[in-house]
């Protein structure tokens, strides 16, 4: 396995279940099941044990496994020299265990939906495109930007509305778009996160053809998944691109004043996505976009930014939900942490984390106190 040599170098101190201050457990999977096993170290030590061959592939170690919701909680807090390896620590096991053919069943359902269909909800490809009915967006054949919406976005309802306020927003801004419509494929990151690195390849080398084939050289991303995995992964596999995530774009054209906004008086929370956030630090766009709506308040919850707690939805788990529901699940805990701000709405940039907190809200019986709300959708709302 690679990093074999340095998983013995963790000692469970436990800095990397905590925020940076340690007045809260902010690892998601140990927060819900409070087992030091279900925590980063915890992996580490069970890792090492198996590569030593100590304890055996069993269900229970699967789950502990795949339960990760890769959130990097603990990249950011881990206090040693190999901290920024501890994800790819964890999905290096799991390459391991999916090079072997002993994963849990929702992984393995998934992968075969990526495989088979192109897409994790085993809708026709001929479908993917649907979500820009109505919308004046071009099929991209020489624009400044391909705007890459993603599975989520092409498939889940409430990120199709997302991706319409995106693509909307975008063209009423002046900004030269071109969408790949049914041509669109997966772009590879939870199969990446999941283990399966040969069809991660795959996907990633599809991908980097037709965009070199098109003369695609900048790319504006729906969802932060798709954004990291273009900006971080591709270029080693020679993809290489401007790659932005589109509160990076949206964020200095309110500034200069491209789009135009009425009052709209509420009180707003934002929520940072992990994959935006603490993979690829960007904290400062959508917060600057939310600022600039005349009217609106933005207040913090407890946790943000670095120390923000996870939705539960990555690594997979938005597709598999191996790290599952209840009380404790991290988007219930997230959804009242919102609600003791005061705020009426939690801002979103991330499709993923809007299904997650709406599921949330709507479990915690708080829709009447809390609305759960993308970036793009409340602007949209907001248009003068």
């Amino acid at each position: 396995m690679e990093y074999a040599d340095i998983v013995h170098r963790c000692f469970r101190c436990g800095y990397c279940k905590f925020t940076s201050d340690y007045t809260d457990f902010n690892c998601p999977t140990y927060r819900k099941f409070a087992f030091e096993t279900y925590s980063p170290g915890g992996r580490m030590w069970l890792i090492r044990a198996w590569l030593n061959d100590e304890i055996k592939n069993s269900k229970r170690f699967q789950e502990i496994l795949f339960s990760c919701a890769t959130c990097a909680n603990c990249v950011e807090h881990c206090v040693f020299t190999f901290s920024e390896d501890l994800v790819n620590i964890f999905i290096s096991a799991r390459e391991e265990m999916v090079n072997k053919g002993i994963i849990p069943p929702p992984v393995r359902d998934y992968l075969k939906n990526i495989k088979i269909n192109g897409n994790p909800y085993k809708e026709p490809a001929a479908d993917r495109g649907k979500w820009a009915e109505g919308i004046p967006l071009e099929t991209y054949g020489g624009q400044e930007y391909l705007f890459y919406v993603g599975c989520v976005g092409s498939y889940d309802e409430k990120a199709k509305k997302i991706a319409r306020s995106v693509g909307n927003l975008l063209l009423k801004a002046g900004v030269s778009i071109g969408i790949l419509g049914d041509k669109e494929n997966c772009d590879g990151n939870e199969v990446r996160a999941l283990g399966e690195a040969g069809l991660f390849q795959f996907l990633a080398e599809q991908n980097i053809a037709s965009f070199r084939d098109l003369g695609v050289k900048k790319i504006i991303t729906l969802d932060p998944h798709a954004f990291n995995v273009f900006k971080n992964d591709y270029p080693g596999l020679g993809g290489k691109f401007e790659v932005y995530h589109y509160t990076q774009v949206l964020a200095p054209l309110m500034k200069a004043g491209r789009i135009s906004l009425k009052e709209c008086n509420a009180k707003i929370t934002y929520h940072d996505p992990c994959y935006l956030g603490r993979h690829n630090g960007e904290y400062g766009a959508p917060r600057e976009i939310l600022k600039a709506v005349p009217g609106l308040e933005l207040v913090e919850m407890e946790r943000s930014k670095g120390n923000a707690f996870c939705c539960g939805g990555g690594g997979g788990n938005f597709f598999t939900d191996i790290l599952g529901g209840g009380e404790d699940s991290p988007a219930r805990i997230r959804v009242k942490e919102a609600l003791d701000t005061g705020a009426e709405i939690i801002a979103v940039a991330c499709p993923q984390c809007a299904k997650m907190l709406d599921d949330a809200v709507k479990a915690e019986e708080l829709d009447d106190r809390l609305t759960v709300m993308d970036i793009a959708e409340i602007l949209t709302t907001c248009l003068g």
